[in-house]
């Protein structure tokens, strides 16, 4: 079946369809990842997103059961360049076109996937409109007046309080979006994961006698979740917090710093990030379209890491307010494994609260 797909400066493509048979509409962004896109599909920080896989041939491994970051597909859409049929991995229960079906989203194949890319790198991130049917007047129109959605974080966290045991330290996880590779690292060591709701109050997490706070990553724009960062105002100095990616900007916000949007954002597993304090390179696994303004940090707060590619804030430290966040994803999934450390430094480095 033919499938189309028109971004917002006019583009028309033209593919084949390998998923759900439907209209959508989305930002439309890529990832550069070789491999992961079960995890990426999986991932809650795309959520709103029509998601562009750059390696041209995607689907030869299947579907498995352990290999997803959450509990739903979260992208509005998927396109690649070449579906591949057939799949060979020993774990496989399913293809990625049955997966596509059975969770009602969207998938395109043959789409000049690097033509597309070099126009979102050159032109920005921009709106586009996802169709099994012909293109309208009707969708040209819609397609104009769309608007990313506002708060998408209230649409991807999970509604009530949940407990994952892993052992005797208690953190405390605002899910934003959180994925299930950060939960992992978490037990891993030795934590209780307390598990909250966007919306929770800085009362409740400070009466929950925990011994860190995390802000996790997630969709959209931070500024969009005005009251988790009064949240986040309302910890400050009282107990251990830590944030990733969407969960940085967020801290960033409440200490009076300023968040801006990327011209086409960062998502894949191969970015190069340095440790300022150790001079060494370790490579990450990234999805965010935001980031902190780097002169509009306090001067309590001390940036630790940067973007090798263009030195955007991957990293800050403020000792002051207990505050030690990351930009990019340390849980990798999909991704390399060179910053799983980062959880381990967490947890030993834990400063006395007040309980």
């Amino acid at each position: 079946m033919k499938a189309n797909i028109l971004l917002q400066d006019g583009t028309l493509l033209e593919g084949k369809s390998f998923g759900a048979e439907k209209t959508v509409f989305g930002e439309i962004v890529f990832n550069t990842g070789m491999t992961g896109y079960q995890e990426i599909l999986t991932d809650p920080s795309y959520a709103g997103q029509v998601v562009v896989m750059t390696y041209p041939l995607i689907g030869n491994y299947g579907i498995n059961e352990e290999d997803i970051e959450s509990k739903a597909i979260h992208v509005n859409g998927f396109v690649v360049k070449e579906f591949s049929e057939e799949e060979s991995n020993w774990k496989s229960t399913k293809k990625l076109s049955e997966y596509l079906k059975e969770k009602d989203i969207i998938g395109i194949s043959d789409i000049d996937t690097r033509m597309l890319t070099k126009k979102i790198r050159n032109q920005g991130t921009m709106n586009c409109v996802m169709t099994t049917d012909e293109i309208t007047p009707d969708l040209e129109k819609q397609l104009k007046l769309y608007k990313f959605p506002q708060n998408i974080v209230s649409q991807v966290s999970q509604k009530d309080f949940e407990i994952i045991k892993g052992g005797d330290l208690k953190i405390g996880v605002i899910d934003l979006g959180v994925k299930t590779g950060i939960i992992k690292n978490l037990t891993a060591q030795g934590c209780d994961v307390h598990l909250f709701p966007w919306n929770v109050s800085s009362e409740t997490l400070l009466s929950s006698k925990l011994d860190a706070v995390l802000f996790s990553n997630g969709p959209g724009d931070p500024k969009d979740v005005k009251e988790v960062i009064q949240t986040a105002k309302q910890l400050l100095g009282k107990i251990n917090i830590y944030g990733i990616c969407l969960g940085v900007q967020i801290l960033a916000l409440a200490i009076g710093a300023d968040t801006y949007k990327l011209k086409f954002g960062h998502r894949g597993s191969n970015h190069p990030v340095i440790d300022l304090r150790t001079n060494k390179v370790q490579i990450t696994a990234q999805n965010h379209g935001y980031a902190v303004c780097p002169d509009s940090l306090p001067d309590n707060a001390q940036i630790t890491l940067l973007n090798v590619n263009d030195e955007t804030v991957e990293g800050f430290y403020c000792p002051e307010f207990k505050i030690e966040a990351v930009q990019f994803h340390p849980e990798a999934g999909p991704g390399p494994k060179d910053c799983n450390y980062i959880f381990k430094d967490w947890i030993n480095n834990f400063s006395p609260c007040s309980k």
